[in-house]
């Protein structure tokens, strides 16, 4: 009984989505908006379950693991993910696409993303892993009247089945040379520096290779730009903040959990991803003119430097620490932009460029204030809660001696401030055109912005609170 209770919160969801996927098909398209809305309360009462009953241990035979480390990942993809619901609903009714299966497939989708931040086993990760794939594949083409989508929805199911293929051939490799799929056992295994044959090292590399698709990390980063700019706007808001969080929680769990006898191979290929992503996320997104387009870009010099916490190495905890408060702050910032996107319209249409959002300081000041907040946040540039959040990464790396790949950190960041700054420009200087921007009806939208942008904004004022939680989940989650 007390493995179930371990894994109360995702036996719960799991309970909430079969019954509500039996609701949308028994009642239809008039339950949309009370299937969200009961999907929303599922989230809530999972992450109240979070924090209730026994919370440290292994179950099912240490196939997934219950600790303060899953606790803070699994909160902040429930977060993530009712935030991105809940911004979603005006767009649907909109389009007259509004369907409860959307809902729950957001729910099934963060269903996998928890199994993956508990996974303690090879076989666990990857069930999650493709039970997350599944729902998302689904999500991207889910307006099928939109060719953009669908076109999008092919892209990513083809490039995603083969990233799969290559995770699993890596985990495959893991598996005949270690005999095993236990973290423990791979942890122990690995203790003694004999146990590196080349064939665990390749199982190593293709594994790093299958998740750096699922976090768009360069050079596994093709299908980004063209699934965020294809994708139904709320899809792309889901895309860009839960799924990261869950695919950069499993990554850091197998690799300094599973794999800290293996630093001297991963760390290199770690190191290699980071510096690529925020290179190429910095460059290439100064001559991006559509807005979804250029957050791909965004992400991935932000996953570029979220790896370089991680390239530190499981002998220090302060870049996991960093790794932690910045993950919570750029998923603040990325809600906030696309919550104001999902706020506009112009002449009936939702924008989607950045001039779209000329005249926005004017027509809706508040808008266009938040808007420059989560910018703002996403640049690094101080007070906002992204400076605090990039520093901390960055002072992992000078401590752990890697002063190079700090300073490049920096570099990007100063090279992509030069596109944020540009939308910022946009909105505040540049003349708008004829068509006015109208805002769309839902309130609960602005909500969501105003809220989220606060968070990036006042940071500065009270930083103990996400600070300290994620000083205590970083040294509870490396054991001295």
């Amino acid at each position: 009984m007390s493995e179930w209770l371990l894994a109360r919160p995702e036996l719960f969801l799991s309970a909430a989505g079969l019954l509500l996927l039996l609701v949308s098909a028994f009642r239809g398209q008039r339950r949309a908006g009370s299937v969200t809305n009961l999907v929303l309360m599922a989230f809530a009462l999972t992450l109240g379950l979070l924090f209730v009953g026994p919370q440290e241990g292994t179950a099912f035979g240490g196939m997934v693991v219950a600790d303060a480390f899953g606790r803070f990942m699994k909160a902040m993809v429930l977060v993530a993910s009712g935030l991105s619901l809940a911004v979603a609903p005006g767009f649907w009714r909109r389009a007259g696409r509004a369907q409860p299966e959307y809902a729950v497939l957001v729910l099934f989708a963060t269903l996998g993303m928890m199994l993956m931040i508990a996974a303690h086993n090879l076989m666990a990760l990857y069930a999650g892993l493709e039970l997350q794939n599944i729902a998302l594949y689904v999500l991207t083409a889910f307006h099928r009247d939109d060719r953009r989508a669908s076109e999008a929805g092919l892209k990513y199911f083809t490039l995603g089945a083969l990233s799969s293929a290559v995770l699993l051939f890596g985990l495959s490799l893991i598996y005949g040379f270690a005999g095993t799929t236990c973290y423990v056992g791979l942890q122990v295994l690995l203790a003694s520096p004999a146990a590196l044959q080349p064939g665990l090292i390749a199982g190593i590399a293709f594994t790093l290779a299958g998740l750096g698709f699922k976090i768009a990390a360069v050079p596994f980063h093709m299908w980004a730009p063209d699934v965020y700019e294809g994708a139904p706007t709320p899809v792309t808001t889901f895309l860009a903040a839960a799924p990261k969080i869950a695919a950069l929680a499993m990554l850091t769990r197998l690799l300094e959990q599973a794999l800290p006898g293996a630093v001297s191979v991963w760390q290199p290929l770690i190191v290699g991803l980071a510096v690529a992503s925020m290179l190429l996320g910095g460059f290439a997104g100064l001559v991006q003119p559509n807005i979804k387009r250029l957050m791909a870009y965004s992400g991935m010099i932000n996953i570029g430097t979220l790896l370089v916490g991680l390239a530190v190495g499981p002998a220090h905890t302060t870049g996991i620490e960093g790794m932690l408060v910045y993950l919570a702050v750029y998923t603040a910032g990325v809600v906030a932009v696309f919550g104001v996107i999902l706020s506009l319209q112009r002449n009936g249409q939702a924008i989607e460029t950045i001039a779209d959002l000329a005249g926005l300081s004017k027509a809706h000041p508040t808008l266009a204030l938040a808007m420059g907040a989560a910018l703002f946040s996403l640049a690094g540039i101080p007070p906002f809660a992204g400076f605090f959040g990039k520093y901390l990464v960055l002072l992992a790396a000078v401590k752990a001696g890697m002063v190079a790949l700090a300073v490049l950190g920096v570099v990007a960041s100063v090279v992509a401030a030069g596109y944020y700054l540009r939308i910022v420009k946009v909105m505040y200087f540049d003349a708008p055109p004829d068509e006015p921007l109208q805002l769309a009806p839902e309130t609960v939208t602005r909500f969501v912005v105003v809220l989220t942008a606060l968070a990036v904004t006042l940071f500065v004022l009270m930083p103990a609170p996400l600070m300290d939680a994620a000083q205590t989940t970083a040294q509870s989650f490396i054991s001295p």
